[in-house]
């Protein structure tokens, strides 16, 4: 059950990034759960380098929102989206 929460959530937020980075267009609800799962990976990933432990739900979402915007903004250097 965790994992559908997790896609979940992932849609959300790969979503709200995809407003954010005004991508959200050229994005379907396959991509922004595929952006919004490893965008907050990433996220997390880059948070814990930097030492910062996200503890509770709204640091837990900035984390993850940032970590889908950042990977947008990666894949649209590489020229995934168009504009």
């Amino acid at each position: 059950m965790s994992w559908i929460v997790s896609l979940i959530i992932g849609g959300i937020v790969g979503w709200l990034a995809s407003i954010a980075m005004k991508t959200d267009a050229q994005m379907g609800w396959i991509a922004n759960v595929v952006v919004g799962v490893v965008g907050s990976m990433l996220g997390y990933w880059i948070a814990g380098l930097l030492g910062f432990a996200a503890v509770g739900g709204i640091a837990r979402f900035i984390v993850a929102f940032a970590g889908a915007a950042l990977l947008i903004f990666i894949l649209g250097k590489l020229g995934v989206f168009r504009k």
